[in-house]
Protein backbone atom coordinates (compact mmCIF):
# COMPACT_ATOMS: atom_id res chain seq x y z
CA UNK A 1 0.00 0.00 0.00
CA UNK A 2 1.41 3.72 -0.69
CA UNK A 3 2.87 5.92 1.76
CA UNK A 4 0.23 8.39 0.06
CA UNK A 5 -3.11 5.96 0.26
CA UNK A 6 -5.73 7.85 2.38
CA UNK A 7 -3.59 10.61 3.27
CA UNK A 8 -4.37 14.84 3.20
CA UNK A 9 -2.03 16.58 1.95
CA UNK A 10 -2.37 20.59 1.66
CA UNK A 11 -1.02 22.58 -0.76
CA UNK A 12 -0.28 25.76 -0.82
CA UNK A 13 0.48 27.62 -4.02
CA UNK A 14 2.29 31.15 -3.77
CA UNK A 15 3.12 33.86 -6.72
CA UNK A 16 6.10 32.70 -8.68
CA UNK A 17 6.21 31.50 -11.89
CA UNK A 18 7.00 28.16 -10.66
CA UNK A 19 3.45 27.43 -10.05
CA UNK A 20 2.74 25.78 -13.06
CA UNK A 21 4.67 23.20 -11.77
CA UNK A 22 3.05 22.63 -8.76
CA UNK A 23 -0.31 21.51 -10.67
CA UNK A 24 2.31 18.89 -11.87
CA UNK A 25 3.08 17.91 -8.08
CA UNK A 26 -0.42 18.17 -7.41
CA UNK A 27 -1.48 15.48 -9.85
CA UNK A 28 1.74 13.15 -8.81
CA UNK A 29 -0.05 13.47 -5.27
CA UNK A 30 -3.39 12.34 -6.72
CA UNK A 31 -2.36 9.16 -8.90
CA UNK A 32 -0.33 8.29 -5.44
CA UNK A 33 -3.33 8.05 -3.78
CA UNK A 34 -3.46 11.14 -1.63
CA UNK A 35 -6.22 13.63 -1.01
CA UNK A 36 -5.35 16.53 -1.86
CA UNK A 37 -6.48 19.91 -0.89
CA UNK A 38 -5.02 23.08 -2.47
CA UNK A 39 -5.04 26.96 -1.62
CA UNK A 40 -3.72 29.40 -3.78
CA UNK A 41 -2.51 33.20 -2.62
CA UNK A 42 -3.69 36.25 -4.19
CA UNK A 43 -0.48 36.11 -6.33
CA UNK A 44 -0.81 32.24 -6.82
CA UNK A 45 -4.25 33.38 -8.79
CA UNK A 46 -2.49 35.73 -11.15
CA UNK A 47 -0.25 32.67 -12.76
CA UNK A 48 -2.60 29.51 -11.97
CA UNK A 49 -6.20 29.44 -11.67
CA UNK A 50 -8.03 27.16 -8.95
CA UNK A 51 -9.42 25.39 -11.86
CA UNK A 52 -6.37 23.89 -13.02
CA UNK A 53 -5.76 22.17 -9.29
CA UNK A 54 -9.46 20.94 -9.54
CA UNK A 55 -8.68 19.29 -12.64
CA UNK A 56 -6.02 17.46 -11.40
CA UNK A 57 -6.67 16.48 -8.13
CA UNK A 58 -10.85 16.56 -7.87
CA UNK A 59 -11.27 18.15 -5.26
CA UNK A 60 -11.99 22.19 -4.95
CA UNK A 61 -9.07 24.79 -4.43
CA UNK A 62 -9.11 27.48 -2.09
CA UNK A 63 -8.63 30.84 -1.98
CA UNK A 64 -9.36 34.07 -0.18
CA UNK A 65 -12.55 34.63 -1.37
CA UNK A 66 -13.46 31.30 0.57
CA UNK A 67 -11.94 32.91 3.68
CA UNK A 68 -14.70 35.95 3.57
CA UNK A 69 -17.53 33.54 2.07
CA UNK A 70 -20.02 31.35 3.76
CA UNK A 71 -17.74 28.39 2.26
CA UNK A 72 -17.79 26.61 5.71
CA UNK A 73 -17.81 27.76 9.15
CA UNK A 74 -13.70 28.61 10.63
CA UNK A 75 -12.42 27.02 7.04
CA UNK A 76 -9.00 27.77 8.10
CA UNK A 77 -9.30 25.85 10.98
CA UNK A 78 -10.70 23.15 9.36
CA UNK A 79 -8.13 22.74 6.59
CA UNK A 80 -5.36 23.22 8.84
CA UNK A 81 -6.77 20.93 11.68
CA UNK A 82 -7.48 17.79 8.84
CA UNK A 83 -4.42 17.98 7.27
CA UNK A 84 -1.04 15.31 7.34
CA UNK A 85 0.85 17.54 5.97
CA UNK A 86 1.37 21.32 4.88
CA UNK A 87 3.04 21.78 1.53
CA UNK A 88 3.84 25.44 0.45
CA UNK A 89 5.29 24.89 -3.16
CA UNK A 90 6.64 27.33 -4.40
CA UNK A 91 7.37 29.40 -1.80
CA UNK A 92 8.10 32.96 -2.35
CA UNK A 93 10.21 35.05 -0.16
CA UNK A 94 7.20 37.29 1.14
CA UNK A 95 5.51 34.17 1.95
CA UNK A 96 8.38 32.70 3.80
CA UNK A 97 8.58 35.81 5.92
CA UNK A 98 4.82 35.28 6.69
CA UNK A 99 5.39 32.35 7.90
CA UNK A 100 8.74 33.29 9.61
CA UNK A 101 7.11 36.30 11.83
CA UNK A 102 3.21 34.90 12.18
CA UNK A 103 1.94 36.97 9.67
CA UNK A 104 -1.84 35.50 8.63
CA UNK A 105 -3.10 37.91 5.92
CA UNK A 106 -4.65 35.30 3.87
CA UNK A 107 -6.04 31.66 3.74
CA UNK A 108 -2.80 30.09 2.97
CA UNK A 109 -0.61 32.05 6.00
CA UNK A 110 -3.90 31.46 8.80
CA UNK A 111 -4.08 27.64 7.99
CA UNK A 112 -0.29 27.75 8.35
CA UNK A 113 -0.76 29.07 11.82
CA UNK A 114 -4.07 26.91 12.71
CA UNK A 115 -2.62 23.96 11.40
CA UNK A 116 -0.69 20.90 13.77
CA UNK A 117 0.64 19.33 11.28
CA UNK A 118 4.35 18.97 10.14
CA UNK A 119 5.32 21.68 7.41
CA UNK A 120 7.28 21.27 3.96
CA UNK A 121 9.02 24.56 2.08
CA UNK A 122 9.72 24.18 -1.17
CA UNK A 123 11.27 27.80 -1.96
CA UNK A 124 11.36 29.27 -5.32
CA UNK A 125 13.06 32.73 -6.11
CA UNK A 126 15.51 34.67 -7.39
CA UNK A 127 19.45 33.84 -6.62
CA UNK A 128 19.48 37.46 -4.93
CA UNK A 129 16.51 37.22 -2.86
CA UNK A 130 17.29 33.82 -1.49
CA UNK A 131 20.93 34.40 -0.53
CA UNK A 132 20.21 38.04 1.08
CA UNK A 133 20.12 38.03 5.21
CA UNK A 134 16.40 38.81 6.08
CA UNK A 135 15.68 35.25 3.75
CA UNK A 136 18.26 33.75 5.43
CA UNK A 137 16.91 34.34 8.74
CA UNK A 138 13.92 33.25 7.98
CA UNK A 139 15.02 29.85 6.91
CA UNK A 140 16.76 29.52 9.78
CA UNK A 141 14.19 30.76 11.98
CA UNK A 142 11.48 27.84 10.22
CA UNK A 143 13.78 25.77 10.50
CA UNK A 144 14.55 26.05 14.26
CA UNK A 145 10.93 25.84 14.37
CA UNK A 146 10.66 22.56 12.76
CA UNK A 147 9.93 23.47 9.50
CA UNK A 148 11.27 21.27 6.86
CA UNK A 149 12.69 22.17 3.53
CA UNK A 150 12.89 21.20 0.27
CA UNK A 151 15.29 22.88 -1.93
CA UNK A 152 15.98 25.02 -3.25
CA UNK A 153 18.32 23.73 -6.46
CA UNK A 154 20.79 25.64 -8.36
CA UNK A 155 19.88 27.07 -11.66
CA UNK A 156 19.20 29.29 -13.96
CA UNK A 157 16.22 32.06 -13.06
CA UNK A 158 13.56 33.10 -15.16
CA UNK A 159 15.31 36.50 -14.99
CA UNK A 160 18.19 34.63 -16.52
CA UNK A 161 20.64 34.52 -13.37
CA UNK A 162 21.62 31.54 -12.60
CA UNK A 163 22.60 30.31 -8.76
CA UNK A 164 20.80 28.72 -5.81
CA UNK A 165 16.72 29.52 -5.30
CA UNK A 166 15.56 27.11 -8.81
CA UNK A 167 12.21 25.26 -7.60
CA UNK A 168 12.67 21.70 -6.82
CA UNK A 169 11.33 19.90 -9.87
CA UNK A 170 7.91 17.53 -9.05
CA UNK A 171 9.23 14.09 -9.07
CA UNK A 172 12.08 14.99 -6.73
CA UNK A 173 9.19 17.09 -4.44
CA UNK A 174 6.98 14.33 -4.36
CA UNK A 175 10.27 11.94 -2.48
CA UNK A 176 10.77 15.03 0.10
CA UNK A 177 6.82 14.65 0.71
CA UNK A 178 7.28 10.87 1.29
CA UNK A 179 10.67 11.11 3.75
CA UNK A 180 8.46 13.51 5.35
CA UNK A 181 5.12 11.54 5.73
CA UNK A 182 7.46 8.59 6.73
CA UNK A 183 9.99 10.89 9.69
CA UNK A 184 7.30 12.65 10.99
CA UNK A 185 5.36 9.61 12.13
CA UNK A 186 2.38 10.43 9.82
CA UNK A 187 3.22 7.90 7.39
CA UNK A 188 1.76 4.89 8.51
CA UNK A 189 -0.62 3.43 6.24
CA UNK A 190 2.23 0.80 4.54
CA UNK A 191 2.05 -0.89 7.81
CA UNK A 192 5.50 0.25 8.65
CA UNK A 193 4.64 2.17 11.42
CA UNK A 194 8.51 3.76 11.03
CA UNK A 195 9.53 0.85 12.83
CA UNK A 196 12.95 0.79 11.61
CA UNK A 197 13.02 4.53 13.07
CA UNK A 198 17.01 5.14 14.29
CA UNK A 199 18.00 2.00 12.50
CA UNK A 200 20.37 2.08 10.10
CA UNK A 201 19.32 -0.23 6.72
CA UNK A 202 21.74 -0.72 4.26
CA UNK A 203 20.58 -1.47 0.74
CA UNK A 204 22.49 -2.54 -2.14
CA UNK A 205 21.42 -2.32 -5.74
CA UNK A 206 22.92 -2.72 -9.44
CA UNK A 207 25.03 -4.80 -11.47
CA UNK A 208 28.81 -4.59 -11.02
CA UNK A 209 30.84 -3.62 -13.61
CA UNK A 210 34.47 -5.41 -13.95
CA UNK A 211 36.76 -3.60 -16.63
CA UNK A 212 38.55 -5.75 -19.63
CA UNK A 213 40.27 -2.45 -20.57
CA UNK A 214 39.94 1.22 -20.73
CA UNK A 215 36.36 0.80 -22.57
CA UNK A 216 35.09 -2.70 -22.47
CA UNK A 217 33.59 -4.69 -19.09
CA UNK A 218 32.09 -7.48 -17.99
CA UNK A 219 28.78 -6.68 -16.53
CA UNK A 220 25.10 -8.22 -15.89
CA UNK A 221 21.43 -6.85 -17.05
CA UNK A 222 20.56 -5.50 -13.53
CA UNK A 223 18.48 -2.49 -13.77
CA UNK A 224 19.09 -1.99 -10.02
CA UNK A 225 14.63 -1.54 -9.44
CA UNK A 226 14.28 -3.91 -7.14
CA UNK A 227 17.14 -2.61 -5.11
CA UNK A 228 15.92 0.89 -5.29
CA UNK A 229 12.64 -0.19 -4.45
CA UNK A 230 13.61 -1.34 -1.57
CA UNK A 231 15.64 1.27 -0.15
CA UNK A 232 12.40 3.57 -0.70
CA UNK A 233 10.63 0.79 1.04
CA UNK A 234 13.28 1.52 3.99
CA UNK A 235 12.96 4.75 4.18
CA UNK A 236 9.23 4.70 4.37
CA UNK A 237 9.39 2.44 7.21
CA UNK A 238 11.28 5.15 8.80
CA UNK A 239 14.97 3.98 8.18
CA UNK A 240 18.15 5.74 7.74
CA UNK A 241 19.20 4.12 4.61
CA UNK A 242 22.82 3.65 3.21
CA UNK A 243 22.50 2.67 -1.01
CA UNK A 244 25.38 1.33 -2.19
CA UNK A 245 24.79 1.30 -5.80
CA UNK A 246 26.27 0.22 -8.89
CA UNK A 247 26.45 2.18 -12.09
CA UNK A 248 22.74 2.99 -12.99
CA UNK A 249 19.83 5.15 -14.93
CA UNK A 250 17.41 5.19 -11.53
CA UNK A 251 17.41 8.18 -9.63
CA UNK A 252 18.02 7.30 -5.85
CA UNK A 253 15.10 8.19 -2.88
CA UNK A 254 15.33 10.94 -1.45
CA UNK A 255 16.84 10.67 1.70
CA UNK A 256 19.17 7.88 1.10
CA UNK A 257 22.92 8.38 1.43
CA UNK A 258 24.23 6.97 -1.96
CA UNK A 259 27.64 5.48 -2.13
CA UNK A 260 28.54 4.97 -5.77
CA UNK A 261 30.41 1.98 -6.33
CA UNK A 262 31.67 0.27 -9.43
CA UNK A 263 33.42 -3.46 -9.27
CA UNK A 264 32.52 -5.85 -6.86
CA UNK A 265 36.01 -5.18 -5.02
CA UNK A 266 34.31 -1.67 -4.70
CA UNK A 267 30.96 -3.16 -3.48
CA UNK A 268 32.91 -5.13 -0.82
CA UNK A 269 34.70 -2.40 0.81
CA UNK A 270 31.91 0.03 0.72
CA UNK A 271 29.48 -3.11 2.60
CA UNK A 272 32.16 -3.80 4.93
CA UNK A 273 32.57 -0.48 5.69
CA UNK A 274 28.62 0.51 6.07
CA UNK A 275 27.04 -2.63 7.86
CA UNK A 276 29.36 -1.65 11.05
CA UNK A 277 26.93 -1.62 13.18
CA UNK A 278 23.70 -1.52 10.61
CA UNK A 279 20.72 -3.15 11.91
CA UNK A 280 20.35 -5.08 8.53
CA UNK A 281 21.96 -5.66 5.45
CA UNK A 282 19.65 -6.05 2.21
CA UNK A 283 21.73 -7.57 -0.39
CA UNK A 284 19.85 -6.92 -4.13
CA UNK A 285 22.69 -5.91 -5.88
CA UNK A 286 24.00 -8.16 -8.67
CA UNK A 287 27.86 -8.96 -8.23
CA UNK A 288 29.93 -10.67 -10.30
CA UNK A 289 30.92 -13.95 -9.80
CA UNK A 290 34.00 -13.18 -12.16
CA UNK A 291 36.68 -10.81 -13.30
CA UNK A 292 39.37 -10.52 -15.66
CA UNK A 293 42.49 -11.75 -14.10
CA UNK A 294 43.94 -8.88 -15.92
CA UNK A 295 42.68 -5.77 -17.40
CA UNK A 296 44.58 -3.78 -20.43
CA UNK A 297 46.13 -0.62 -19.60
CA UNK A 298 45.04 -0.06 -23.38
CA UNK A 299 42.26 -1.15 -25.40
CA UNK A 300 42.00 -4.36 -26.89
CA UNK A 301 42.62 -3.56 -30.58
CA UNK A 302 40.86 -6.44 -33.49
CA UNK A 303 44.04 -5.91 -35.29
CA UNK A 304 45.82 -7.62 -32.84
CA UNK A 305 43.74 -10.71 -32.90
CA UNK A 306 41.17 -12.24 -30.59
CA UNK A 307 42.30 -12.12 -27.34
CA UNK A 308 42.65 -14.48 -24.58
CA UNK A 309 40.78 -13.34 -21.48
CA UNK A 310 41.40 -15.55 -18.20
CA UNK A 311 39.39 -14.76 -15.21
CA UNK A 312 39.13 -15.23 -11.82
CA UNK A 313 36.60 -14.99 -8.99
CA UNK A 314 35.54 -11.75 -8.14
CA UNK A 315 35.13 -11.05 -4.06
CA UNK A 316 32.36 -12.68 -2.49
CA UNK A 317 30.20 -9.77 -0.32
CA UNK A 318 28.08 -12.08 1.28
CA UNK A 319 30.55 -14.70 2.47
CA UNK A 320 33.00 -11.58 3.37
CA UNK A 321 29.85 -10.19 5.47
CA UNK A 322 29.07 -14.20 7.05
CA UNK A 323 32.74 -13.73 8.79
CA UNK A 324 32.16 -9.92 10.27
CA UNK A 325 31.07 -12.21 13.65
CA UNK A 326 30.22 -9.65 16.35
CA UNK A 327 30.57 -6.50 13.68
CA UNK A 328 27.60 -8.78 11.34
CA UNK A 329 24.32 -6.98 10.81
CA UNK A 330 21.82 -8.19 12.85
CA UNK A 331 19.56 -9.28 9.71
CA UNK A 332 21.17 -10.33 6.57
CA UNK A 333 19.03 -10.90 3.58
CA UNK A 334 20.54 -11.93 -0.03
CA UNK A 335 19.07 -12.53 -3.32
CA UNK A 336 19.63 -15.28 -5.94
CA UNK A 337 18.68 -14.31 -9.69
CA UNK A 338 19.21 -18.15 -11.10
CA UNK A 339 17.98 -19.30 -14.16
CA UNK A 340 17.63 -22.89 -13.58
CA UNK A 341 17.30 -25.53 -10.35
CA UNK A 342 16.06 -22.25 -9.02
CA UNK A 343 15.07 -23.29 -5.03
CA UNK A 344 17.86 -25.55 -4.84
CA UNK A 345 20.22 -23.53 -5.70
CA UNK A 346 18.58 -20.76 -3.70
CA UNK A 347 18.62 -23.28 -0.86
CA UNK A 348 22.08 -23.74 -0.71
CA UNK A 349 23.44 -19.97 -0.91
CA UNK A 350 20.91 -19.29 2.15
CA UNK A 351 22.57 -22.04 4.21
CA UNK A 352 26.18 -21.20 2.63
CA UNK A 353 26.26 -17.28 3.23
CA UNK A 354 24.16 -17.71 6.71
CA UNK A 355 21.53 -15.43 5.68
CA UNK A 356 18.53 -14.73 7.75
CA UNK A 357 16.37 -14.69 4.59
CA UNK A 358 16.89 -14.87 0.72
CA UNK A 359 14.75 -13.64 -2.13
CA UNK A 360 14.94 -16.20 -5.06
CA UNK A 361 13.79 -15.27 -8.74
CA UNK A 362 13.87 -17.01 -12.11
CA UNK A 363 15.67 -14.39 -14.43
CA UNK A 364 14.25 -16.79 -17.14
CA UNK A 365 10.25 -15.50 -16.73
CA UNK A 366 9.49 -12.30 -19.17
CA UNK A 367 7.66 -10.60 -16.52
CA UNK A 368 10.42 -10.85 -13.69
CA UNK A 369 13.83 -10.60 -12.99
CA UNK A 370 15.92 -8.18 -14.45
CA UNK A 371 14.98 -4.76 -16.35
CA UNK A 372 11.00 -5.42 -15.70
CA UNK A 373 8.55 -3.21 -13.38
CA UNK A 374 7.64 -6.94 -12.13
CA UNK A 375 8.74 -9.62 -10.00
CA UNK A 376 7.97 -13.03 -8.80
CA UNK A 377 9.98 -14.06 -5.68
CA UNK A 378 10.18 -17.12 -3.87
CA UNK A 379 11.45 -16.25 0.00
CA UNK A 380 13.04 -18.51 2.27
CA UNK A 381 14.10 -18.96 5.65
CA UNK A 382 16.45 -20.87 7.40
CA UNK A 383 13.93 -22.93 9.24
CA UNK A 384 13.09 -24.23 5.82
CA UNK A 385 9.93 -22.56 5.22
CA UNK A 386 9.51 -20.95 1.75
CA UNK A 387 6.93 -18.60 0.52
CA UNK A 388 6.10 -18.20 -2.65
CA UNK A 389 4.90 -14.31 -3.70
CA UNK A 390 2.61 -13.59 -7.06
CA UNK A 391 3.18 -11.67 -9.59
CA UNK A 392 4.10 -8.15 -7.93
CA UNK A 393 5.29 -4.71 -8.36
CA UNK A 394 9.10 -4.27 -7.31
CA UNK A 395 8.07 -1.57 -5.42
CA UNK A 396 5.39 -4.28 -4.03
CA UNK A 397 7.89 -6.90 -3.09
CA UNK A 398 10.01 -4.25 -2.07
CA UNK A 399 7.18 -3.34 0.79
CA UNK A 400 6.40 -7.32 1.26
CA UNK A 401 10.56 -7.46 2.00
CA UNK A 402 10.67 -4.85 4.32
CA UNK A 403 7.67 -6.44 6.14
CA UNK A 404 9.28 -9.79 6.55
CA UNK A 405 12.55 -7.74 7.75
CA UNK A 406 10.61 -5.85 10.85
CA UNK A 407 9.41 -9.06 11.43
CA UNK A 408 12.58 -10.70 11.90
CA UNK A 409 14.23 -8.13 14.17
CA UNK A 410 11.54 -7.51 16.22
CA UNK A 411 11.45 -11.13 17.17
CA UNK A 412 14.98 -10.76 18.54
Amino acid sequence: MSIFTSKHILLGITGSIAAYKAADLASKLTQAGAQVDVILTPAAEKFITPLTFQSVTGRKAFTDAELWGGEAHVLHVGLGHNADLLVIAPCTANTLGKLAHGIADNLLTITALAARCPLLIAPAMDVGIYTHAATQDNVRILTERGAYFAGPDEGRMASGLVGKGRFVEPAELLGHIRLTLSHTGTGTTTGFGGKLTGKKIVVTAGGTQEPLDPVRMLTNKSSGKQGYAVAQAALDAGGTVVLVTAPTSLTPPVGAKVVQVRTAREMLEAVLGESAGAEALVMAAAVADFRPKTVAENKLKKRDGIPQIELEAAPDVLLAVAGLGSKKPRVVIGFAAESRDLLKNASSKLKSKKLDMLVANDISAPDAGFGVDTNRVTLLFPNAKEETLPLMSKSEVAETIIAKLIVILESR
